[in-house]
């Protein structure tokens, strides 16, 4: 294959139809009528180009459930569905807490080779809630980690949260917060708290269990000076918080999950496990929030939650069956559908909330950039005339707990590229 790629007839962001030239990992010409008689072309007449997608939430699972996910299959989703970088959360098993963890992280995904893996550190040591985890060694080490979460579970009491703000400041770092507290929403409650939670019997998760921690993390974070990023938003009263808290310059972030922007609690109703996530599906009212947020900037960014589970761990009854869902192969034709199709974003839009926020989120200096020349040829071309149906039997992820299975979503990734080598052309791994 020949080392320099001419994509021709790319419509940048939706708007200006222009040729890439690909070479030594940039973009070394932009621009109509370009021609390279040794390049391989790549014809993408129709085709959207993005800059690569950011995933600031993905669950790998490796190491200690290989069974559900390894970084190598869950690079290969995240690459199929136009990410050129994740960031892998801590709670695997060991736990990401150390220095060495972060750095076995890091060399996985460099092995992988598709995309970038970046390893998120735990806040507290074995995700207890009770002692810092390494935080500066895990900065300190050839990771750089950046981003910190005990997700999964929340960082519930206020001195730890406080002593972890006031920790990260000093390297510019950022805790996210999965904003649950745990006497409001217990870990049995799985259904928002609700009627159809009552009609069901479902243990109740209401929306206020997150609100409140989000109001007390906004707080904490003016205290310190620090920042802090709200992790898989979920209800119309967070929304709320963040758009009181930005408007006094607390310097706060916060993402919303594809399943939070389209899926309702009403889906609950079969008990089909495959639904029940974390935070849970809520009523459309908070739905049509999380959708106004992203769309004016209060909600930054959109990030997958993509959550891969083992069948013998996700086939039980509703209440003992894990919480989580895929997202990763499936995350941008649900945006296009929600957000493109109905005139709320355009694609240069979902640049911004799907790449360029995310990386400035997590400090990834050659990812999110703008598609112009000298940049990284970090890409995704996107085809937003042939919508995508859903099998679940032919994702690239180990794991089968997708909620799109059968649903016909509204635009498909053709190809992406990681520093000018193709990782995926016409939907297919390279």
């Amino acid at each position: 294959m020949s080392d320099t790629i001419l994509v021709k007839g790319a419509s940048l962001y939706g708007a200006t139809t222009a040729d890439l030239l690909l070479r030594d990992g940039v973009l070394a010409e932009v621009g109509p009528g370009l021609s390279d008689a040794g390049a391989r072309v790549v014809d993408a007449d129709g085709l959207v180009a993005l800059p690569g997608l950011v995933d600031l939430h993905t669950h790998l699972r490796e190491p200690g459930r290989e069974d559900a996910e390894t970084i190598l299959t869950g690079s290969q989703a995240a690459a199929v569905g136009g990410f050129t970088a994740v960031l892998a959360m801590a709670n695997t098993s060991p736990v990401t807490d150390t220095a060495e963890a972060a750095e076995r992280v890091l060399d996985l995904g460099r092995a992988a080779g598709l995309v970038d893996v970046h390893p998120v550190g735990a806040v507290t040591r074995g995700l207890g809630g009770e002692e810092l985890a390494e935080l500066g060694l895990m900065h300190r080490s050839r990771a750089r980690v950046t981003v910190f979460s005990d997700d999964g579970r929340c960082v519930a009491d206020p001195r730890v949260m406080r002593r972890a703000l006031e920790y990260v400041k000093a390297f510019g770092g950022v805790v996210s917060q999965h904003s649950q507290d745990p006497s409001l929403a217990g870990p049995t409650s799985c259904c928002h708290e609700g009627e159809l939670s009552g009609r069901l019997g479902l243990p109740g998760w209401p929306g206020v269990a997150e609100e409140v921690i989000v109001a007390r993390d906004v707080m904490l974070a003016r205290h310190t000076g620090s920042r802090v990023h709200v992790a898989h938003a979920s209800t119309a009263g967070t929304v709320e918080v963040l758009r009181w808290a930005k408007a006094q310059g607390i310097d706060v972030t916060a993402e919303v999950t594809p399943h939070h922007l389209l899926l309702t609690t009403d889906l609950l109703a079969g008990y089909d496990p495959t639904f029940k996530v974390n935070p849970p599906l809520r009523p459309q009212e908070d739905v049509d929030a999380l959708r106004a947020a992203l769309a004016d900037g209060t909600i930054d960014a959109v990030a997958t939650d993509h959550a891969p589970h083992a069948r013998h761990d996700k086939e039980h009854a509703f209440v003992d069956a894990a919480f989580g869902m895929l997202g990763l192969e499936t995350a941008l034709p649900v945006v296009a559908s929600v957000m493109v199709d109905s005139g709320l974003m355009t694609w240069t839009d979902v640049a911004r909330v799907m790449s360029s926020t995310p990386a400035a989120i997590a400090g990834l200096e050659g990812q999110g950039r703008p598609l112009e020349v000298g940049q990284p040829a970090n890409f995704v071309l996107v085809d937003p005339a042939a919508p995508l149906t859903v099998d679940r039997d032919a994702s690239v992820s180990l794991s089968r707990n997708n909620p799109w299975h059968g649903r016909t979503l509204g635009a498909s990734v053709v190809a992406t590229f990681l520093r000018g080598v193709p990782t995926v052309l016409d939907g297919a791994l390279v």
